[in-house]
């Protein structure tokens, strides 16, 4: 018996009329959809009166549905896979049905559809030849800013999801981290309270402070516009003595490269064990 088939289909992030008429046609032929919230798809299949078996795959049960879904692949069945908006296998357990089925050598094939991510960015009327998508940064505000560190000196867009609340930290942390740069901020994007604001980080913590969060948001900041990035080809040690041939004593050299390559000076401290002190 040859394998089936599972069809990974874009469906839409808020207005149904955004559906294609393949996905449309798919979900009413295959066997059977397995989506991430079975009470939001049933909207969308009684809308466009399709009568098809509904069957859960979300981030709690996905080993479980991951190994019945292989199965039922395998005894020949055609099936669908569908988020609860947007593409599968953006920001959730999607992609991990994907590299079960490339373990397994199923074949599947990707319907295209709306993705907030890509409607932020073009809404956002900030660079749109490069650009990055991070999605939801960590809940935890160590974490999140060690992740903006990281992206700090990137000079591509860089585009983010966030839930309302975590809206105002999020952006309290990027003002912090990335410094007052320009964000488009965009909420509820194809459905009917959507808005779009573009401001300055700054301006965006202020609003916040008055306005309160509503919906769900796709957040699109301005890369690193500096006309040159420093990027260092010598060690920290190597760096350390560099200054220290510039005239400066070791604790001096210690303090300048840690704010040159913005590390904590404990960091660059613990490289220095074995430099002699400047006589």
């Amino acid at each position: 018996m040859e394998n089936g088939k599972i069809y990974i289909c874009g469906t839409p992030i808020g207005n149904l009329e955004d559906v294609t008429y393949r996905v449309l046609r798919i979900l009413k032929e295959v066997s059977v959809i397995y989506a991430e919230d079975t009470r939001r798809t049933i909207k969308l299949l009684n809308y466009f009166e399709i009568d098809n078996h509904l069957k859960s795959y979300h981030k709690h049960n996905k080993e479980s549905a991951g190994r019945e879904i292989i199965k039922q692949l395998e005894n020949g069945k055609q099936m669908a896979l569908v988020t609860d908006a947007g593409m599968p296998g953006i920001s959730d357990p999607g992609s991990d049905l994907i590299n079960l089925c490339i373990d397994n050598n199923i074949e599947f094939e990707v319907i295209p559809g709306p993705t907030a991510f890509v409607l932020g960015l073009i809404q956002s009327g900030l660079n749109t030849e490069r650009f990055t998508f991070e999605g939801f940064l960590n809940r935890k505000k160590s974490t999140k800013e060690a992740q903006l560190k990281k992206i700090k000196s990137d000079d591509r867009t860089l585009i983010f999801y966030e839930s309302p609340h975590r809206l105002k930290k999020t952006l309290k942390s990027m003002l912090d981290v990335l410094g007052d740069r320009r964000i488009s901020i965009s909420r509820e994007i194809t459905k009917k309270f959507e808005e779009v604001i573009r401001l300055k980080l700054s301006d965006a913590v202020k609003y916040y402070k008055e306005n309160d969060p509503r919906g769900e948001y796709v957040l699109t900041v301005e890369g690193n516009l500096e006309e040159e990035i420093i990027e260092y080809n010598i060690s920290i040690k190597e760096h350390i003595i560099q200054v220290m041939g510039e005239g400066k004593s070791k604790k001096e050299a210690i303090k300048v490269v840690a704010k040159l390559r913005d590390l904590n000076k404990n960091v660059v401290y613990k490289e220095s064990f074995d430099i002699a002190l400047k006589g």
